[in-house]
């Protein structure tokens, strides 16, 4: 798989990402696997890492400013 934005070969990773959900509320996911690319450091997540991501989101505390969650957890 290529880069969407440079063209670059994609390769598995793990990284921490923030999530901003309003303009006073984020969340970072830590161990967030990724595919990375190797030229411009652009990322992509495959369609069942977002279904996960999109499951913390749904779970998260919505009078916090800031929540850190592992992805694994």
């Amino acid at each position: 798989m290529n880069c969407h934005v440079c063209g670059g070969k994609l390769k598995q990773s793990v990284t921490s990402l923030p999530f901003r959900l309003s303009s006073r509320a984020i969340l970072v996911i830590k161990e967030l696997p990724v595919l990375e690319c190797v030229n411009c450091t652009e990322f992509s997540l495959d369609d069942e890492v977002m279904v996960r991501v999109e499951e913390l989101i749904a779970k998260v505390d919505k009078g916090a400013e800031l929540e850190v969650v592992n992805f694994a957890a």
